[in-house]
């Protein structure tokens, strides 16, 4: 944002869960690694960006999935990487030191397998200078069968509930895509002490070698990210801002943006906040053009902030993204 004026900045300007960001936009975790992976690309800048999300980070170190861990679909991607990580300690003690905190916001991501360990390291970064904690609640419970938290609102509420004991730091839960009823895991997630949220996270996919007839990857399944899912991001964006509305929760919208009007829509249907992921693999300065494209298109509909588009969304008629599945199509 070096080139822009200091009112274009201004226009970008927004709070999240009381916090300045610069820009809307926000780096997510598990693509810039520790928030140090893009500072060696010429021409980047945290300054681009509002926030940057680190790494997944679990209680003890994690050497994470066997290969093949990434793999490339049509208009997206699937990885699972499996959480490798150095572990809360190392991170706290070695790596956030490292980080410029007078560029940008940096939001822990917390993971965990059991509750008791995602209480664990939200109180570890409690006692450190991370802004905020962002808690994946998509990880695998293992006291329960394997179900992932995220998936069960019951579960999503105990893991928030438990980690808004560990810290009085901003939480923003990230809310799966594979459950049945979103909005009612957002509302138990604001009722058990949630600051945010982060929609969405992956779905899940599989992709398979026909010749070998096995998996591709390694973990046999993988999140799905990219330009595929940004319809599904979409109105899951647009069915948590209904809940989120009446308590003043903000949003970071996430899943497929990789052009200005990407952005805009995420706005328009809910969010405060813009997550950029899997386009940064093969643009890796999509962040500037971001901002100057939604500085532009402020300008052309004589808007002084960012802010003011969020939830602007007008639907046709009483029709609402919420009805079901059954009621549209053919």
């Amino acid at each position: 944002m070096s080139k822009m004026t200091t009112e274009d900045k201004n226009k970008l300007a927004i709070s999240f869960c009381g916090m300045h960001f610069d820009s809307p936009l926000v780096l997510l975790s598990g693509c810039v690694g520790f928030g140090e992976e893009y500072t060696r690309i010429a021409g980047f800048s945290n300054r681009d960006v509002g926030a940057i999300c680190l790494k997944g980070t679990t209680e003890k170190p994690r050497l994470g999935n066997p290969p093949h861990r990434v793999y490339e679909t049509p208009d997206g991607m699937l990885n699972a990487i499996g959480l490798q990580n150095p572990g809360v300690d190392k991170v706290v003690d070695e790596i956030l030191p490292t980080l410029d905190f007078s560029e940008t916001r940096f939001i822990a991501n917390v993971s965990g397998s059991t509750i008791e360990e995602y209480f664990n390291v939200t109180k570890r970064f409690d006692d450190s200078p991370i802004d905020a904690i962002e808690i994946n609640i998509s990880c695998p419970n293992v006291k329960e069968g394997g179900v992932a938290f995220g998936n069960d609102p019951d579960m999503s509420a105990r893991v928030v509930e438990a980690c808004r004991k560990a810290t009085k730091k901003p939480l923003i839960t990230k809310l799966s895509p594979n459950q049945t009823n979103i909005a009612e895991n957002a509302r138990r997630c604001i009722e058990a002490g949630t600051d945010g949220f982060a929609v969405i996270n992956t779905l899940m996919g599989m992709a398979v070698d026909v010749e070998s007839r096995t998996t591709v990857i390694g973990n046999n399944q993988g999140g799905l990210s990219g330009p595929a899912i940004k319809p599904i991001a979409l109105l899951k964006v647009h069915q948590v801002a209904q809940v989120c509305r009446a308590h003043d929760i903000p949003i970071i919208g996430q899943g497929g943006i990789t052009t200005v009007n990407d952005a805009l829509e995420f706005l328009i249907a809910g969010a405060s906040a813009i997550g950029v992921g899997t386009a940064l693999f093969y643009d890796p300065l999509v962040c500037q053009k971001l901002n100057a494209g939604i500085v532009a298109y402020l300008d052309r509909h004589k808007l002084s902030n960012v802010s003011q588009l969020t939830g602007t969304l007008q639907l046709h008629g009483q029709q609402s993204a919420n009805v079901p599945s059954s009621a549209c199509g053919t």
